[in-house]
């Protein structure tokens, strides 16, 4: 087999599950409607007076010339040439008609060609392709997920800016929605935020909801940054020879410098850059070693959903980059810091949030990245 697939999957022969017939050419005398059907052949896709000869959702192939090789879905009643093949189905329930489409897009059927002149392919070179059938359910997960990545390239592509800029506007939207209540469905069943405030002793609503910028959803409270996150340093230790965390490093922009003393901070610590340009920025440590001089250690109360918390930063690096204070050296501006009114969902919905988030950001990444190969 070509490569390795789920268990529930099964891999056999395209024409075990498909047939492929071609159409058929009519004479002029014969064309007895006058709607217009749009016409499938050789040079693609016309519009022309017509009668149709196959049904609306209907799989096409080109089989001759340019479009050799190119599938087609039909959306009403079509008339297809002998320049095309019909495709049709041996069994019910064996494939979701969207998903059939995209893996005979990915067989790249014009490659069967052996004709050297003009391409042309044939049922003989297509139905002893090999591919791998999912069961109908996961057809309609792994349909549902191309067709989010198409519609994130679509975004991409219409843009005028660069694909950096797109993406980059694009997950501002996705923390934006998020922090708003609008990125994943409200359960009225959560428990709700003022509990977990109480949880925390904290006093309910400490900024009030009724003055925040944006209608929050039932279940949701306002409360500041210093509530709920504390900027500490590390433990002081001597003697013992550690890489220094510093922002260039952590950025990955120099090598190991080590030291045998400072403030000692453990692998998977979050640190937030406090003096320079680029105050608020955040960075989590993938070993140990001595927290940098422009860094803090940022520590998010346990009860909370620390990813959530980052995910917030991070959509407002840009106003706490522009209120930092300090002529000389810019430092953060730690009154606004710690003054910051969060949105704080229920529990369970920041779980959900983040989950949604990652899911989103991920997909963006893996466009942005193959864009650039």
């Amino acid at each position: 087999m070509p490569f390795e697939v789920p268990e529930s999957w099964e891999w056999c022969r395209l024409g075990e599950v498909i047939s492929v017939k071609s159409g058929k050419n009519i004479k002029v005398g014969k064309l007895d409607f006058l709607e217009k059907y749009p016409v499938y052949g050789g040079n693609g896709i016309n519009g022309s007076y017509h009668q149709f000869n196959v049904e609306a959702k209907t799989l096409i192939i080109g089989r001759v010339g340019f479009y050799c090789g190119s599938i087609h879905k039909t959306f009403k009643k079509s008339w297809i040439t002998d320049n095309a093949l019909i495709v049709s189905l041996n069994y019910e329930n064996i494939f979701e008609l969207d998903f059939l489409y995209y893996l005979l897009i990915n067989l790249n059927l014009g490659k069967t060609s052996n004709s050297t002149a003009q391409p042309v392919i044939s049922g003989k070179g297509i139905l002893p392709q090999l591919v791998a059938i999912p069961p109908l359910k996961e057809q309609k997960r792994i349909i549902s997920q191309i067709e989010r990545l198409f519609h994130l390239i679509e975004i991409i592509e219409e843009s005028n800016s660069s694909i950096e800029q797109t993406v980059s506007q694009t997950k501002s939207k996705v923390l934006e929605l998020a922090i708003k209540g609008k990125l994943v469905p409200q359960d009225p069943e959560n428990e709700p935020a003022s509990t977990l405030l109480e949880q925390l002793e904290i006093k309910k609503a400490s900024s009030d909801k009724s003055h925040y910028p944006f209608e929050l959803p039932n279940g949701w409270e306002v409360t500041e940054m210093q509530n709920i996150c504390s900027l500490l340093d590390g433990e002081k230790r001597n003697d013992i020879s550690l890489p220094y965390l510093d922002v260039k490093f952590l950025r990955n922009q120099s090598g190991i410098n080590l030291k045998k003393s400072g403030k000692f901070v453990s692998a998977e610590t979050n640190l937030v850059l406090v003096d320079g340009e680029n105050s608020g920025e955040i960075f989590k440590t993938n070993i140990n070693g001595y927290q940098g001089s422009t860094l803090k250690i940022i520590q998010i109360s346990e009860e909370i959903n620390e990813e959530y918390i980052f995910y917030i930063l991070k959509k407002e690096h840009k106003l706490f980059k522009e209120s930092k204070t300090g002529s000389a050296i810019p430092h953060l501006n730690k009154k606004l810091f710690r003054e910051y009114p969060i949105p704080l969902p229920p529990l369970a919905e920041q779980q959900r949030i983040v989950f949604q988030i990652e899911k989103i950001f991920a997909q963006l990444e893996i466009i942005e990245n193959s864009l650039k190969a």
